[in-house]
């Protein structure tokens, strides 16, 4: 059966979109068919970091309000035939998402994939609500700082209260997972960032993955790639690491080294 799985954290720029991207490629790399889903509406990102951007004729929107069939607006990935992308609308608002319509959707999608995996907008307004609100489990990006730790045990609040799973009250709510990602290892130890033990005391959920500061991250965002597709790169690895104890693998916990230093000799050789 399907698995709908949220990205979300509730406090922008900490990676939800960077890794709903890798997770979904991770996933479709193992040969589970896979979707990743944008419902940040107004601000279409997904479709970038994926490298389909141009290829994007309709979207999720369009197919709410029955302007296209899913099929029509559905963007398979060039590089792994087991990964598609849903993009949202850069043109309209939030208010254009409906839970009706997103349930039909989810509905849908269901019957074809293995793994939705819905990309949260940040904030816990309307369009972050709807990409949770039916999930079955979700992946909690925190970076170890005060806000972002602080803000993402909001969102668990929002989990547990405001879900389809929670409204049942049969105590089986949204199954949450912690992604700790921009770890940096120097900055813990000079006390600029929480150590990892302080964010699991807070958020109490279990840590799913620890991933490092990398400039790998940016690069392949920029070149419209998920990270989980660069096998050299220490934060894809730590992303790969995380797939594979999200669909229940028993992995031992790692941190892989930030991968700063040597990315900085590269840069300062090219510039002699």
């Amino acid at each position: 059966m399907a698995k709908t799985i949220v990205v979300t954290s509730g406090k922008g720029g900490v990676g939800k979109t960077t890794s709903t991207a890798a997770i979904g490629a991770g996933l479709a790399k193992r040969g589970h068919k896979t979707v990743v889903i944008d419902f940040d509406v107004g601000l279409r990102n997904l479709d970038l970091i994926m490298g389909c951007e141009r290829r994007v004729v309709f979207d999720l929107i369009n197919v709410i309000q029955g302007d296209a069939k899913l099929k029509q607006a559905l963007v398979k990935d060039r590089r792994l035939d087991t990964l598609s992308v849903l993009p949202t609308s850069q043109t309209r608002d939030k208010d254009a998402l409906t839970l009706e319509g997103v349930e039909k959707v989810l509905g849908e999608l269901k019957e074809e994939f293995d793994y939705i995996i819905c990309d949260s907008p940040a904030g816990i307004e309307r369009g972050a609500h709807l990409a949770m609100y039916f999930a079955d489990e979700a992946v909690v990006v925190t970076n170890p700082e005060v806000s972002s730790v602080r803000d993402s045990d909001r969102v668990l609040g929002l989990l547990n209260s405001k879900t389809r799973r929670a409204e049942k009250g049969d105590g089986e709510g949204v199954k949450a997972h912690l992604l700790l990602t921009r770890y940096d290892t120097d900055r813990v130890t000079r006390g600029e960032m929480m150590p990892i033990e302080d964010v699991l005391e807070i958020l109490a959920i279990p840590l799913l993955g620890i991933i490092p500061e990398s400039p790998t991250v940016l690069r392949a965002s920029n070149v419209g790639m998920p990270v989980t597709m660069d096998e050299a790169s220490n934060a894809g690895k730590a992303y790969e690491d995380a797939v594979s104890r999200l669909i229940g693998e028993q992995l031992e916990m790692r941190i892989q080294p930030e991968e700063r230093p040597g990315f900085l000799r590269r840069f300062l050789g090219r510039r002699a």
